[in-house]
């Protein structure tokens, strides 16, 4: 794709008129016309300026520094390369932090990065080919042979994982296809969404939050998110902490 139209769907898509983005970017509307129908080339600087000003990711920032000719601004280093041993050691913390709550951090794809030990009160039952490191933990969540069977409101928590995969439209196609015709349910749902998964130590209510690295300027960084589960109410709390404890070897209580 050329850069004016590159720019252009991108500011369409972030619903902004020229007018907009040229106050954003510290131009003038007349400026970006001309630059949107190709009858001006902007310089690297305010291709930047533009990417910015549209909140675009860093991946699609480089795109666009591509599409208008230049070389990409933000490096994206390997996650076991060298530069990034401090954001591994970070990750190790935060989900040893969690404890004993799950949690997971997962790349762009939703690929799994790493995960705490709480988090096989999740997994229990899935087939092992749908578990693990490199595995993808949105197919986890509803392939029938992952978690789907455990869970209580599929409907609800099926829709909440699949909103989140616009940007990975044959994942989502191929998601779709797992889960049945249901109907949401009526009742109240309050103030968030929880996963009612069914385990070995109960019924959970578990809420989710998702953390990425916001002042990231490397994209496998800034890709990264770290999803932690929350208890719901007093019984999910109980069961995690009663999970944890039986996890541990007889010399560590």
């Amino acid at each position: 794709m050329d850069f004016p139209r590159a720019l252009r769907d991108r500011r369409t898509r972030s619903h902004l008129s020229q007018l907009d983005l040229a106050l954003r970017a510290g131009t003038t509307q007349r400026h970006l016309s001309f630059i949107e129908s190709g009858r001006s080339a902007p310089g690297r600087h305010m291709v930047v300026r533009l990417a910015e000003s549209l909140e675009l990711p860093l991946r699609e920032r480089n795109e666009l520094l591509l599409s208008a000719g230049y070389a990409p601004a933000y490096p994206e280093t390997s996650l076991d390369g060298p530069e990034l041993a401090p954001v591994r050691a970070a990750i190790d913390h935060i989900l040893r932090g969690h404890l004993p709550y799950p949690a997971v951090v997962v790349d762009r794809g939703g690929d799994l990065i790493a995960a705490n030990d709480a988090f096989g009160l999740i997994t229990e039952g899935a087939a092992p080919e749908l578990v693990g490191p490199g595995k993808n933990v949105y197919r986890l969540a509803l392939h029938p042979d992952g978690v789907a069977p455990r869970i209580h409101n599929l409907a609800e928590w099926a829709r909440h994982i699949l909103a989140r995969l616009g940007h990975l439209p044959e994942l989502r196609d191929e998601l779709t296809e797992y889960i049945p015709e249901l109907e949401p349910s009526a009742g109240q749902l309050g103030f968030a969404v929880p996963l009612r998964l069914r385990s070995s130590h109960g019924e959970l209510h578990l809420m989710t939050t998702v953390t990425t690295f916001a002042t990231a300027v490397d994209v496998t960084l800034a890709e990264l998110k770290l999803e932690a589960f929350l208890p719901a109410d007093p019984a999910t709390t109980a069961a995690l902490a009663a999970a944890a404890a039986a996890a541990q070897p007889p010399g560590n209580m």
